[in-house]
């Protein structure tokens, strides 16, 4: 009795989720009988309706129908005890043994009579939609997106819902589209019968009954096809009538279509893949030539490194033994001075003429003792050097080794990227027009996306490469200028402090005329000979600056080409036979200057200079020395 009069209350639209959880908790606690069988179900909620058992999906949609029903037939307490009725389906009996279904082709044999035609592609009929005059005098009603998304959360599926529209605006009709597949004709059965459960399917339209209220809905079939309403006028443009034996007869035949045309393609595909491996390896092979030939060429070169790196460690092991004979020759020579001096300081002359020779005697050798020291110290000086020299040129040429090595590597780098990306480029070229192939084209096309794959990625990494070089080139373009311009400005502060110091200015490819001074001098008395060399020198220093005169010549010198100057070169050999070697060497050796910081303008150029050392000055250097004279400049003034 409690329970009768509650359902003789209704309750309000805000209270339906909380009248769910209290209806969802009865059924969980099993005070309401849900489960007949392990194969049938009865709803608890409609004890009146004639149709008392259900299966399990069909139960679940007419729970669902009747929970999201917009109907206002429908009571809200009615809508709360069914959905309480979905979310106890689909969380607690969820895991039951349902019958499980046939097959799709089977299950739609078994649903509608095999010579029945329906409109196909699939599309179900909803009547009696609500409907309003609205203020332009036409009638409205609801959207098909709406019915839509109702249908879909029901379970039905449908692709779309078309309201059907005449002159007085919404005709209270829509078609509903399915899916053209088997599924999508057991989404419009199973929307067909919920409908039929509830009394609201075809039949239960056209009988001669109380007033229709609430949607009404069914699949379309060959008699609504041909009704002369605006249903029928929708259906033959939307579709045609088949049964369901011609449509599974027709998809045969595509069917055994498709499979040959994908048999020959295959055929096809394969040829063209064997002609494609064997190309591969023919390439391959080209290539493993390739490489054997590359090694022989490093190894070549390898060995004549060591051969020239073995006769520059000969050559300076001679210049060290060179350099330890002479210094042995200077120690016995001033042995000899000092036991000459021992001698001469035991002599005694008796008379004034004796004492002065012995004086002079003693003086002189002091002078070559003094002489001989300072020799000694220059010997030291230059076994420095030359060890210096040896040290400086191994560690260039190790450098210079490294940056060739890394240059190759880079260079093989690259044009095995190039390969590969012609050889990935051939093999995409093979096969791109199966991209549009169907399913027994799958492995071909998974090999051609690998191929493409691998492609940018080649394609990348050489991009990448190249990028790479060339902000490195441009990073030591700009660092060159800077540097450039950093040493212009030291030197420019340089040359107005006195050139005695170690560091200095010195104009390359200045001609030296001491040496013509003192040729001159050997035949002809000072102020002439003077006179005539300034005119000697002023004629070589304008054969120094005339650039088609070039007396170099390009060789090989471990592994290089260097540029020296040609032994048959006129202007030279004469200028050595009339003048003897000082002026040959100042020549030579201003040209080479020339040649070596100046060879396209000619002209004389300033160099920070080591004078000490006789070489030209590093940056670093030239610093040094203007921050060690700004500190002697600051000590200066700070003692005035």
């Amino acid at each position: 009795m409690a329970h009768s009069s509650e359902e003789d209350t209704d309750i309000s639209e805000s209270e339906i989720s909380e009248y769910e959880e209290k209806c969802y908790e009865e059924l969980k606690s099993g005070n309401q009988n849900v489960k007949i069988s392990d194969e049938t179900f009865t709803c608890p909620y409609c004890p009146k309706k004639r149709k008392r058992d259900y299966f399990y999906k069909e139960l679940l949609q007419h729970a669902s129908g009747v929970g999201q029903s917009n109907s206002q037939k429908r009571r809200a307490r009615e809508k709360a005890n069914h959905l309480a009725l979905v979310k106890y389906l689909q969380k607690d009996l969820k895991t039951v043994d349902v019958p499980s279904e046939p097959a799709d082709t089977d299950k739609s044999d078994s649903a509608v009579n095999s010579n029945e035609q329906f409109v196909w592609p699939w599309i179900g009929i909803v009547v009696n939609i609500p409907t309003r005059r609205g203020e332009d005098g036409r009638t409205v009603g609801a959207s098909g997106s709406k019915l839509r998304d109702e249908y879909r959360s029901r379970g039905f599926n449908p692709v779309r819902v078309n309201p059907l529209w005449n002159f007085r605006g919404h005709s209270g009709t829509a078609l509903v589209e399915f899916n053209k597949n088997w599924p999508g004709l057991d989404n419009a059965l199973a929307f067909e019968k919920a409908y039929e459960l509830e009394n609201h399917g075809k039949k239960d339209w056209f009988a001669n009954s109380e007033q229709k209220i609430g949607l009404y809905a069914w699949v379309a079939r060959a008699d609504d096809y041909k009704m002369s309403n605006i249903i029928g006028e929708n259906l033959r443009k939307m579709g045609d009538v088949k049964t369901i034996p011609e449509l599974m007869e027709e998809e045969a035949r595509r069917q055994d279509k498709l499979v040959s045309n994908l048999t020959n393609i295959i055929q096809v595909k394969n040829k063209h893949l064997q002609e494609m491996e064997e190309r591969w390896k023919e390439t391959n092979l080209k290539i493993d030539i390739a490489i054997t030939e590359k090694d022989k060429l490093i190894q070549a070169y390898n060995e004549e490194i060591k051969k020239i790196q073995s006769s520059a460690r000969d050559h300076f092991q001679r210049i060290f033994n060179d350099h330890e004979k002479l210094k042995s020759q200077l120690e016995s020579q001033k042995t000899e001075l000092d036991l000459k001096k021992i001698e001469l300081e035991k002599r005694e002359a008796h008379n004034e003429s004796e004492r002065k020779k012995l004086a002079e005697e003693i003086e002189e050798n002091a002078m070559k003792n003094s002489s001989l020291q300072m020799a000694t110290l220059e010997q030291q000086k230059a076994d420095e050097n030359v060890v210096k020299l040896a040290e400086d040129q191994k560690r260039q040429k190790e450098q210079l080794h490294a940056k060739i090595i890394q240059l190759e590597k880079q260079l093989d780098m690259k044009q095995k990227l190039e390969l590969e990306i012609q050889q990935l480029k051939g093999s995409i070229s093979v096969f791109k027009h199966i991209e549009d192939d169907e399913d027994a084209g799958i492995g071909v096309l998974k090999k051609v996306d690998a191929l493409q794959k691998d492609l940018r990625e080649k394609e990348q990494s050489l991009q990448d490469l190249d990028a790479l070089n060339q902000t490195l080139i441009v990073k030591e373009h700009k660092s060159n200028e800077e540097l450039q311009e950093a040493r212009k400005e030291l030197i420019n502060g340089i040359k107005e402090i006195s050139n005695r110091a170690n560091i200095g200015v010195k104009r390359m490819g200045e001609l030296d005329s001491r040496p013509f001074l003192e040729a001159m001098k050997k035949n002809y008395n000072e102020e002439e000979a003077e006179e005539r060399a300034s005119e000697l020198c002023s004629l070589w220093e304008e054969y120094l600056k005339d650039p088609d005169w070039h007396p170099f010549k390009v060789v090989m010198i471990e592994g290089k080409e260097k540029e020296i100057i040609k032994d048959d070169d006129e202007k030279l050999n004469r200028l050595k036979n009339e003048m003897g070697e000082g002026p040959y060497k100042a020549v030579v050796a201003a040209l080479k200057e020339i040649n070596d910081y100046n060879p396209s303008g000619r002209y004389i150029t300033s160099e920070l200079w080591n004078y000490k050392d006789g070489r030209r000055a590093s940056l670093k250097e030239g610093v040094q020395f203007l921050l060690k004279q700004w500190q002697i400049h600051k000590r200066k003034r700070g003692m005035i």
